[in-house]
């Protein structure tokens, strides 16, 4: 509480001149009362006195008598500042009432001209009150409602939780509405489960359209709480990152390449996105802001590109040449090179633990496929084997079984072929997945999660399930008019399915 000093002059005293601000903000001199009042601010004193100091009248010690001011005091001079009105008052107590009616006023002046005032003798502030606050004897500083101290009092709290938030909780901005990177409320129930067997899907639940060209490549997040969004690569020179969940509906355009782009890839962590195209540029880019964390030029046009699975700033890229590099993001430099008698990279697919992975190339010889597949070891670039697959088609994708050590290898012969993960990679050949067309696109293939089921692309623009352990057909979706170049299962919500086509559409399905 404030302590106020009021000190009683007589007629030969001088009068003293306040220097009151108006409105405009420049000082005026005003003529005060015969009391003077002056605030002292006490820390930690919760009782408010009055030092009244009548003429000629002091202490031994010098200082001024301290006494109490009388209830009604308080009472009727709080009523005639509030009217407006002496008339009543006693003599006496007239001259107090007019210098209180004078501190009001260039309070009030004060408070339309600034928003807060700071006190010269101790530093402490005054916080702004409403203008019809009143200021009476008892109480020098004007009333703030409870409101307005709650508000004022939540908002040093939430400035650090805004300056101190993870990582994670990224926020999008798109077209000035706010989307948090937060789980959706239909992935939820299934984090704590096991995931169920995976059924057909069969209705489309959206349709997406914003690509100008042919989408190349989509991937969903693959942090699971963060699993709604949607990554697409196109040849329309831009990626995008939708939610496919819950809306349908493009959260962020990143345009960093200046030709299309054939190949982006999440991060682990779901923050960064690693992108590349056929301007030979690499790019990985901040999912928040946008900005290009690493970027580095190429001797060559890249179609390939796929993060280790255990290294997560360490990264394969292939293309229009002869050479696979490998790259640390930490050093911005290549690791290795891997150097094969072939003219073009088709697909990178990594091993368990990362140790070994294959490529997919061009490389068709008179009598046989040789170096079609190639199967590197990580560490020392040496090639393990380039006799796998013996048939004359080339390969555009390849994809790993969640579940048991094969993989399969997407063919232009218009089948998928099964393969063993484990050296010597070798064919089998009682399966055969046959039905679907390539016809020379880039068709991508994938296992469901629970690895039962393996879906591809046609270029017919259709959608087909085989049992794995069967390799029949179980259904056929008419998903596009244009060539069907992925389709890919979500890893959390069963028998949730994304496909995209040439025509630059996006679709999902359950």
């Amino acid at each position: 509480m404030s302590l106020v000093a009021y000190e009683d002059s007589d007629s030969e005293t001088e009068t003293e001149k306040t220097e009151a601000p108006d409105a405009s903000g420049r000082q005026t001199n005003q003529l005060s009362s015969p009391v003077s009042c002056v605030q002292h601010f006490a820390p930690g004193n919760t009782k408010s006195t009055r030092e009244m100091h009548p003429a000629g009248s002091t202490g031994r010690s010098g200082s001024s008598t301290v006494c109490e001011d009388p209830p009604e005091l308080y009472r009727i001079t709080e009523y005639r500042i509030q009217n407006n009105n002496t008339d009543l008052a006693p003599p006496c107590w007239q001259r107090v009432y007019s210098a209180h009616a004078a501190s009001s006023v260039a309070y009030r002046n004060y408070e339309q001209a600034s928003s807060s005032s700071t006190n010269s003798g101790n530093g402490l502030s005054q916080k702004r009150a409403h203008k019809d606050s009143t200021t009476t004897i008892k109480g020098i500083r004007p009333y703030i409602p409870k409101r307005l101290r709650q508000e004022n009092s939540s908002k040093p709290d939430k400035e650090p939780e805004q300056r101190g938030s993870s990582d994670c909780d990224v926020e999008l901005r798109v077209s000035g509405e706010q989307t948090w990177r937060k789980t959706s409320e239909l992935i939820k129930p299934y984090l704590g489960s096991k995931y169920k067997v995976t059924e057909v899907p069969k209705s489309l639940i959206f349709y997406m359209s914003k690509h100008s060209g042919p989408v190349n490549e989509i991937q969903w997040c693959p942090v699971r709480e963060q699993s709604h969004m949607l990554l697409s690569a196109s040849m329309d020179k831009t990626v995008k990152v939708w939610d496919a969940v819950d809306t349908g509906c493009c959260l962020k355009t990143y345009s960093c390449h200046s030709c299309a782009v054939r190949a982006a890839q999440w991060s682990s962590c779901g923050r960064r996105i690693l992108s590349g195209g056929f301007d030979s540029m690499l790019h990985l880019t901040d999912v928040e802001t946008g900005k290009q964390i690493f970027s580095s030029k190429t001797e060559f046009r890249i179609s390939a590109l796929k993060f280790h699975p255990t290294e997560s700033n360490v990264f394969v890229c292939g293309g229009f040449s002869p050479e696979v590099k490998a790259w640390d993001l930490r050093t911005s430099k290549v690791l290795r090179v891997y150097k094969a008698a072939v003219q073009q990279t088709l697909d990178i697919l990594f091993l368990p633990e990362g140790r070994e992975f294959l490529t997919s190339t061009d490389a068709v010889s008179r009598d046989s496929a040789d170096r079609t597949i190639i199967a590197w070891d990580f560490q020392s670039a040496a090639k393990i084997s380039n006799q796998i697959f013996h048939e004359r088609y080339t390969c555009p994708s390849l994809t790993l079984h969640p579940k048991e050590s094969v993989f399969v290898a997407q063919t232009n012969g218009n089948y998928l072929a099964l393969f063993s993960a484990q050296r010597p990679y070798r064919i089998n050949k009682k399966k055969r997945y046959e039905g679907h067309k390539v016809e020379g696109f880039a068709v991508g293939c994938e296992f469901s999660p629970d690895g039962t089921l393996l879906v591809t692309g046609s270029s017919d623009g259709k959608v087909f399930f085989y049992n794995y352990h069967t390799s029949r057909i179980i259904r056929t979706l008419s998903a596009h008019k244009e060539a069907c170049v992925s389709a890919i299962f979500h890893p959390v919500l069963p028998s949730l399915l994304a496909t995209c086509d040439w025509a630059g559409e996006i679709k999902i399905w359950q």
